[in-house]
Order: C-alpha cells, then sequence, then structure tokens
C-alpha cells in the first residue's frame, strides 16, 4: 500500500464508472436511514486505527494488494483509475462517513488519493473478515451498503453518459446537494473541496469546461459562488429543469 500517515495533528473537519465505495448512509425519499447503526460502527472501529492524510497523498493504488479498507471520519477523497495517456478518470468522491477501499480478487479495483486533509479508520482486511464472519447482522448490512453502491455506479455511468457540459455539471451539482441532504447537511450552500480539473475527470469534460459551464449558471441567475469552494442553488425550479435536459450546450 502507498498510503502515508500525515505527521498533520491539526486535521479537522477508471475507465468508465466502476463499483466504488459509497456512503454508510441512504436517502429515500427525502428520509435519512442509516445503513449501519452506531452500535455495528462503533463494532468496527474497535479493529480500527485512526490515519490521517495531507491533501494530495495517495492513499493506495489500483491493482495494489488490499490489506485495508478505510472508514473516512472527515475530509475528502477521490477514487479514480489511471488511463493509458495518463489521465485521470475520477470514479468517485467519498466523503466523512463513507467506506473506503473495495477490493476484486485481493486487490484494489481502484486509486485514491485525498482531495484535503483526510482523517480516517483504517480496518484491517483480515480483522474484518473474521468480524464479518462472528456477526451475521452486520455481514448483512455490509451487503445492503454494496447493494448501494451498485445504484450510485449506475448513477454516475448516467451522468457520464450526458451529451452536453452543462447538464453534466447541473446534474453534479445535484448530486451533491442530494448527497448533503442524505447526510442532514444543510444545502443552503454547497461545498465543493474538488478543484475544477478533479471535478471535469469526474464528469468526463474539460476543466475550462467545467468553469465555462458555472459562469453560465451563474449568468442565467441559476446559481451564486461565494468562492470557488462554495456554490449556492439560487433558482431550483429553472435548475432541476436543466438538469434533466439533455441537451448541447
Amino acid at each position: 500500500m502507498n498510503g502515508r500517515q500525515s505527521d498533520d495533528g491539526n486535521d479537522r473537519p477508471g475507465q468508465g464508472p466502476s463499483v466504488t465505495a459509497r456512503a454508510l448512509w441512504e436517502s429515500s425519499a427525502g428520509k435519512r436511514t442509516q445503513l449501519l447503526s452506531d452500535a455495528e460502527r462503533a463494532r468496527l472501529a474497535v479493529i480500527a486505527s485512526v490515519v490521517r492524510f495531507k491533501a494530495g497523498t495517495k492513499i493506495f493504488g489500483a491493482g495494489e494488494r488490499a490489506d485495508a479498507v478505510y472508514n473516512i471520519i472527515s475530509g475528502a477523497v477521490k477514487t479514480y483509475r489511471t488511463l493509458p495517456d495518463g489521465a485521470e478518470r475520477i470514479a468517485a468522491f467519498l466523503f466523512a462517513d463513507d467506506l473506503l477501499g473495495l477490493v476484486e480478487e485481493g486487490k484494489y479495483m481502484n486509486s485514491a488519493r485525498a482531495v484535503n486533509s483526510v482523517t480516517a479508520y483504517r480496518i484491517p482486511v483480515p480483522a474484518l473478515e473474521a468480524r464479518l464472519k462472528n456477526d451475521p447482522s452486520l455481514e448483512f448490512h455490509v451487503i445492503c451498503k454494496l447493494c448501494h453502491e451498485l445504484r450510485e455506479a449506475q448513477r454516475h455511468a448516467f451522468l457520464l453518459g450526458r451529451r452536453g457540459a452543462l447538464g453534466k455539471i447541473t446534474m453534479f451539482l445535484q448530486m451533491l446537494e442530494q448527497y448533503q441532504s442524505a447526510r442532514g447537511d444543510s444545502v443552503a450552500e454547497l461545498y465543493m473541496p474538488m478543484n475544477r480539473s478533479d471535478i471535469g475527470a469526474y464528469v468526463g469534460i474539460s476543466p475550462e469546461a467545467v468553469s465555462r459551464s458555472f459562469r453560465i449558471l451563474a449568468d442565467r441567475g441559476l446559481v451564486a459562488f461565494r468562492d470557488r469552494r462554495h456554490v449556492k442553488i439560487v433558482a431550483h425550479a429553472g435548475f432541476d429543469k436543466l438538469a434533466s435536459e439533455d441537451n448541447g450546450a
């Protein structure tokens, strides 16, 4: 594993889409539902250690032997595949309470890198396997979480299939809003810890197209930016209509 534990004690709060680690929370019809109970999460924490990664630190690489999974405490992580030309194709952005480190045949499916300062629980795979064997309830809820991940991968695939850059960006912001809402966070303003290059690598457009789409949304009065990291959707009717259109803007 290439991950490095940061000495920063001040951390506070692929080729197309693939099945990637997503939140331990699920929102259904506006209701916030916990996929793992507090007691189950506590049982996982017992076999875990706390690690910290500075912004930009590679946590692990695709194809490396998977020796641990990570439950994010704070910060944001991107999972990605490196294409033959060296470019990154981002599969997911993961936030607090998300589980990170899905494997296939004992190896990590995607690479992972800290977007900003990240604190996480590191759970060794052997210890996790042993705990799941002796805890049928926990094993069941982990399986439920995997089903949730499949739905997230399908949603990402739909986003990549959009024809226009503007439609992709509106859907991306809509996904951030839904994520914050599902976690019970305020959606009066959306927080984007990732840069324009990472957003472009996620939705499948250039960083320039990302910036241009943001300007168009702002010029149309649909969103308002406080700075490069914070945006507010100010005209939901028009914004949601645009997100549902397959336009070529």
